[in-house]
């Protein structure tokens, strides 16, 4: 929010701030972060040893038990199907290690490549 010598300039509106192209790509990153979040928060409920939310993407799959392969598995597909993109085997291990908010940045790059 901004301060109220900033409010006054603006004609007294705190909101009526001008749109600059780092707000929208904070939006972007917002909503492919909350999106994303969504998902990680469905598939790790599934395991029980996944309870602490470290914000680690490979919770989504059993850190007891973790599978063979990544690419394909439902987490991966709801991720493709929520943003449209293609996630190959490169960028599933990538995504797999990452964290929740450098994988959101990923996602808007494999979105830009698409």
């Amino acid at each position: 929010m901004l301060g109220n010598s900033h409010a006054r300039f603006l004609g007294g509106n705190p909101a009526a701030r001008p749109v600059s192209y780092p707000v929208y790509k904070m939006t972007a990153y917002k909503k492919t972060y909350d999106t994303l979040y969504r998902i990680y928060n469905k598939h790790r409920r599934n395991y029980k040893e996944n309870s602490y939310d470290s914000k680690q993407m490979c919770l989504m799959w059993s850190t007891d038990d973790p599978p063979d392969e990544i690419e394909g598995t439902e987490p991966f597909d709801d991720i493709e199907n929520a943003f449209n993109i293609c996630i190959g085997e490169d960028d599933a291990l990538e995504l797999y290690d990452m964290k929740l908010d450098e994988a959101s940045k990923r996602i808007i790059e494999i979105q830009k490549r698409n």
